[in-house]
C-alpha cells in the first residue's frame, strides 16, 4: 500500500502555456491539523527526491515535531509519484512531458492546501535544494499566507554554473544507446549511471573526498564509493522523470511569474515574511555567495551559513552534525528554544 495520498488538480494549464490533462499531486501528512488550521508546515521535496526523504527533519522533540504541527510535503511534479513522464498518459508522456516551473509547483501546492485542507496561514515553508527554491517561490507568491521560510542549501534562482551542472547530467544520460530520444524500452541503466558520475564532484565538497568522509557511509575506497553508490543513486527512478525535474531547475527563478516578470529584484523584495537562508559553505553550486545576494535584496531574511565538508549534501540528513544544526535553527525561528 502507498504511504501517501494523491490530490487531483484537473486539467492543468502550465506557466509555458501547455497543457497538462488530469494532473495531480502526491503528498504526505505528518501530524495533525489544528481546529484554528494555523500549525500548518509545507515541506517540498527536491530534486530525486520523495516525501520519504524528507523525513529525517520530522520527529518528536524536532523543529518539525507532528504532536506540534500539521506537516505537509508535496512531491515536486516530475518525481514519479505526482504528475510525471512516467505516470502521465500519452500523448504528453515521457519525453513529451512539458515544462513544470517552480510557479506551477507551488501554484498547485498552493490549490492542495486551500482547497483540499481550507488552509489560510502557513507557519512554515522549509526546503532543501530544489526544495528551497520553492520555499522561496511560496514567499514571493503568497507572502500574506506565509508567516516565515527557511530555504537551506538552494536559492532563489538557478545561477549558470548550477544550470551548466544540470544540463551535464541530462546529457550524460542521453549518451546511453537506450535512449531513444526518450521514448526507451528498457530504462537506459548506463545513462543513469552516468548522470551519477557528473553529480558526484558536485554533490559533495572537495574536502569531503579528501578527507575521505564517505568511509563514515561504508565504503572503504574511492572506487567502491562511486561504483556501489553514485552509479546507483539514480537506477530506482524513470529517466525522463529525473530529466523532468532537472528541467525545472535549469529554468528556476522566482521571478518568472505572470506578476514579476524576471525583475528578480523586485520578487526578492516581496518575501515581507522572517526568513532563515541556510546555505551550506562548501556547497559548490547553490553557493552562500548566491544566498547572500538573495538575502541582500529581502527585507526580513538572515543570512546563516551552515559550516560544513558535506557540500551540497550537507541538507539530505546524512550527517549528524548537519542534521542537528539545521534542526536547532529551525526552532530558533519557530521561536521553540
Amino acid at each position: 500500500m502507498n504511504d501517501y495520498e494523491t490530490y487531483p488538480l484537473g486539467d492543468i494549464r502550465l506557466q509555458s502555456g501547455q497543457q497538462l490533462p488530469q494532473a495531480f499531486m502526491a503528498y504526505k501528512t505528518y501530524g495533525t491539523l489544528n481546529a484554528a488550521k494555523d500549525n500548518v508546515i509545507v515541506y517540498p521535496t527536491w530534486f530525486a527526491g520523495l516525501h520519504t526523504d524528507n523525513e529525517w527533519l520530522i520527529g518528536e522533540d524536532k523543529a518539525l515535531d507532528p504532536n506540534r504541527y500539521f506537516i505537509i510535503v508535496p512531491n515536486m511534479l516530475g518525481n514519479g509519484l505526482s504528475s510525471s513522464p512516467s505516470n502521465t498518459p500519452a500523448p504528453f508522456d515521457k519525453s513529451n512531458f512539458p515544462l513544470i516551473s517552480m510557479y506551477d509547483n507551488v501554484r498547485l501546492q498552493h490549490q492542495l492546501l486551500t482547497q483540499k485542507f481550507g488552509i489560510r496561514k502557513i507557519k512554515l515553508v522549509v526546503g532543501w535544494s530544489l526544495g528551497a527554491m520553492q520555499v522561496f517561490q511560496w514567499g514571493t507568491s503568497y507572502p500574506e499566507m506565509v508567516e516565515r521560510i527557511a530555504p537551506f542549501g538552494g536559492t532563489a534562482k538557478t545561477r549558470p554554473l548550477a544550470q551548466l551542472v544540470f544540463q551535464g547530467m541530462i546529457t550524460a544520460l542521453q549518451t546511453d544507446s537506450k535512449w531513444n530520444r526518450g521514448f526507451y524500452k528498457h530504462q537506459p541503466v548506463e545513462g543513469l549511471a552516468a548522470m551519477g558520475r557528473v553529480y558526484a564532484p558536485w554533490g559533495f565538497s572537495n574536502s569531503y573526498y579528501l578527507e575521505k568522509l564517505y568511509r563514515s557511509e561504508g565504503y572503504n575506497t574511492l572506487k567502491d564509493y562511486v561504483e556501489e553508490y553514485w552509479d546507483q543513486v539514480f537506477l530506482s527512478f524513470d529517466a525522463n522523470d529525473l530529466i523532468a525535474m532537472l528541467r525545472t531547475g535549469i529554468n528556476g527563478d522566482i521571478s518568472d511569474n505572470p506578476m514579476d516578470r524576471c525583475n528578480f529584484e523586485q520578487a526578492l523584495g516581496k518575501i515581507s515574511s522572517p526568513a532563515l537562508v541556510m546555505p551550506g559553505s562548501s556547497d559548490l553550486f547553490f553557493t552562500p555567495e548566491d544566498s547572500a545576494y538573495d538575502v541582500q535584496h529581502m527585507p526580513n531574511a538572515i543570512f546563516q551559513p551552515i559550516e560544513s565538508k558535506w557540500g551540497h549534501c550537507f541538507g539530505i540528513g546524512a550527517n549528524e552534525t548537519d542534521s542537528l544544526l539545521i534542526d536547532r535553527h529551525l526552532k530558533r525561528l519557530l521561536e521553540l528554544e
